[in-house]
């Protein structure tokens, strides 16, 4: 997962909305900080499930990165107003854990990525682009969906992201 995060970081630019779902430690938080290596930003990524929202300032001409964990927030987009996400988004790019039904109002562009434990399924229908990530064991294999949403989307090569 902290690969494919990586990988990922190269597609990635100010402005990018990444929504993450998937069950409790499907690797989440592990893809994110992936991201955040791939994007050179201060800090080590961790859970922000208490704080809610982290931001990582680049060490570089990147952009930073904002982690929320939404799993603790019940409401929509008027329930996460008081962390500013709008105000952020254009300058950094924003990644959202248990974002489904919160965030979606801010940007019609945004990247749905959905991680699940690989089972013997065969995945979701429709979806981008599938890809697996193996690592040591069969408990570790991951299936994740990658959906584009958006003209931003529209054009980007998530096939590349493949392992």
């Amino acid at each position: 997962m902290r690969d494919l995060g990586r990988r990922l970081a190269k597609l990635l630019r100010a402005g990018d909305l990444v929504m993450l779902s998937g069950e409790l430690g499907a690797g989440k938080t592990t893809l994110t900080r992936g991201l955040g290596e791939g994007l050179g930003v201060r800090g080590a990524v961790t859970s922000p499930t208490f704080v809610i929202a982290r931001v990582h300032p680049s060490l570089g001409d990147g952009p930073p990165l904002v982690h929320v964990d939404a799993y603790r927030l019940g409401g929509g987009l008027d329930e996460m107003e008081d962390l500013d996400l709008d105000v952020s988004l254009p300058d950094s790019v924003i990644v959202v854990e248990w974002g489904e039904g919160k965030v979606e109002e801010l940007t019609e562009d945004r990247l749905h990525l959905r991680i699940d434990r690989a089972t013997g399924g065969t995945g979701a229908a429709g979806a981008t682009t599938d890809t697996s990530a193996t690592d040591a064991t069969e408990d570790d294999v991951r299936r994740v969906t990658l959906t584009g949403l958006g003209a931003r989307w529209s054009t980007a090569d998530l096939n590349s992201l493949a392992a």
